[in-house]
C-alpha cells in the first residue's frame, strides 16, 4: 500500500515493480500477487488497461492509519486508560498534532472543554474519504486485513 499511496495515482503492477526493483530485488508476479491480494480485500480498486491493470487507493494512508488506532483502542477493556498510555508516549510534536485535530474536529465555534454546556458533547469526528468514496467500500477492521 506504501508504493500505491506514494504514487497518488493508478499505477501497474510493472511501475510498483519497478519502484521496489530500485531498493530490492523483487519478482513481476510477486507485485502482482500482493496487488492483486489487496484488490480481494478492497485496499485498491482497478481498472483494465489493455491487458494489465491499473491499481488505485480506495482509502487515504491517513483514514488507514485512523482504522488501525480505533481499532486497537476498541479492543481495550479500559479505553480511557489506553489513551492516556498513548498519550504519555507521543512526542511534543505529535501532541500539538492532536491539540490541532481535536480544535478542527470540534470546529471554530465549539466552546471549550470547560466551558461545554451539561450534558452536551463535542462533534463526532468524521472518517477520511477519497472523494466520491462512501463508507460501505471502506475495508474491514485492521484484524480482517491482517494488518495491512
Amino acid at each position: 500500500m506504501t508504493r500505491v499511496w506514494k504514487w497518488n495515482r493508478p499505477v501497474t503492477v510493472r511501475e510498483v515493480l519497478e519502484d521496489i526493483q530500485q531498493e530490492r530485488s523483487i519478482a513481476y508476479t510477486t507485485v502482482m500477487t500482493v496487488l492483486d491480494n489487496l484488490h480481494q480485500k478492497g485496499w485498491v480498486r482497478r481498472e483494465a488497461e489493455g491487458r494489465a491493470y491499473r491499481y488505485e487507493a480506495v482509502s487515504t494512508r491517513a483514514a488507514y492509519a485512523a482504522a488501525l488506532m480505533n481499532d486497537a483502542w476498541s479492543q481495550s477493556d479500559n479505553p480511557a486508560a489506553a489513551l492516556v498510555a498513548f498519550f504519555g508516549m507521543m512526542s511534543e510534536e505529535q501532541r500539538r498534532a492532536l491539540s490541532d485535530a481535536v480544535r478542527i474536529v470540534q470546529g471554530p465555534e465549539s466552546p471549550g472543554p470547560a466551558e461545554q454546556p451539561e450534558g452536551t458533547r463535542p462533534a463526532e469526528p468524521r472518517e477520511e474519504r477519497g472523494p466520491g468514496e462512501s463508507a460501505a467500500r471502506n475495508p474491514g477492521s485492521a484484524t480482517e486485513r491482517g494488518g495491512r
